[in-house]
């Protein structure tokens, strides 16, 4: 005889998942994939079990302020979001991406509040000094450090290397430039334990390829995209292969890279968040329009 029991009805067309009943695990596993602009503008305020959610500090270990650079079209102010953010984090940052806002008073907030951070990803900031970075990074047990587009100079490289003895990726990425070796020699002089290196766009020539070679002896992945004046052929290019595992040459296709440039990139963006609410009572949100107070208080604690 056939069992009674039959399976469950499916879904039926038209019916929906009730996004706010998730499991709080399942809710971050989703959040996460959003960087903090969209969780703290958007995704905190559609009701108040992603609220919860999105204060846990475990949620702010990672944060990425990614943003299109369109600063003066924002309705919130960016610098106070990501002290925000870091905050919320609650001294477990341990990554963090600025993208063209950031600040010498901004890095020294995060390094100030973030002791274990390991990576650090600055693009297009051009406001940050060579003092104020070299001030900021000092303080950090950095191994991974990213500067697109930024305007440091090889002393702050060479500082950072001095300080940071266990960094292991590097990308120092940068518009094409005329032959410079000063880079490269940096890098050869004061990152030894590098596995991973990217310096699209550098001036380095054969000479600073081969002194990062003889002295990184650990490097696996090396990026020499828009390296133009690196003659990447012959015994060089052989002993590159011979020592380094993956090696992006000069000519190299360029469109996987993030650069904050709308030339180079793909206009990013995240599936809509429907943030209509069924909580009545749900009201009251941080204001990061250009409010000066950078002090603890949450005023969405409920």
């Amino acid at each position: 005889m056939a069992s009674s029991s039959s399976p469950p009805a499916a879904m039926e067309v038209g019916e929906s998942t009730n996004w706010t009943e998730l499991p709080p695990e399942l809710t971050s596993a989703i959040l996460h994939r959003l960087g903090a602009i969209e969780i703290l503008e958007n995704a905190q305020k559609v009701c108040r079990s992603w609220r919860r959610v999105c204060k846990d500090p475990s949620m702010w270990r990672k944060i990425d302020m990614h943003n299109l650079g369109d600063l003066d079209d924002m309705d919130y102010n960016l610098e106070i979001m990501c002290r925000h953010a870091v905050d919320r984090s609650q001294g477990g940052l341990v990554d963090i991406g600025i993208w063209y806002f950031g600040t010498v008073d901004l890095l020294n907030y995060i390094a100030h509040r973030s002791s274990n951070l390991r990576s650090l990803r600055l693009t297009r900031c051009s406001q940050i000094t060579d003092d104020g970075f070299v001030e900021a990074v000092v303080k950090l047990p950095l191994e991974e450090l990213e500067l697109s587009y930024c305007s440091f100079s090889v002393e702050s490289l060479r500082v950072v290397g001095q300080c940071c003895l266990n960094m292991k990726t590097l990308k120092l990425n940068k518009h094409p430039q005329k032959e410079n070796d000063d880079d490269a020699l940096a890098i050869a002089e004061t990152m030894p334990k590098l596995r991973h290196l990217q310096l699209c766009g550098n001036g380095l020539s054969d000479t600073g390829l081969n002194a990062i070679l003889d002295n990184c002896s650990n490097l696996e992945h090396l990026d020499l995209r828009r390296c133009f004046n690196v003659n990447l052929v012959g015994d060089l290019q052989k002993r590159c292969y011979e020592s380094v595992k993956v090696v992006r040459h000069p000519n190299d296709s360029f469109h996987d890279i993030d650069i904050g440039s709308s030339e180079d990139e793909d206009l990013y963006g995240f599936s809509d968040i429907d943030l209509m609410s069924d909580d009545d009572d749900f009201e009251g949100y941080y204001d990061f329009s250009g409010a000066s107070d950078y002090s603890d208080y949450d005023q969405f604690d409920f």
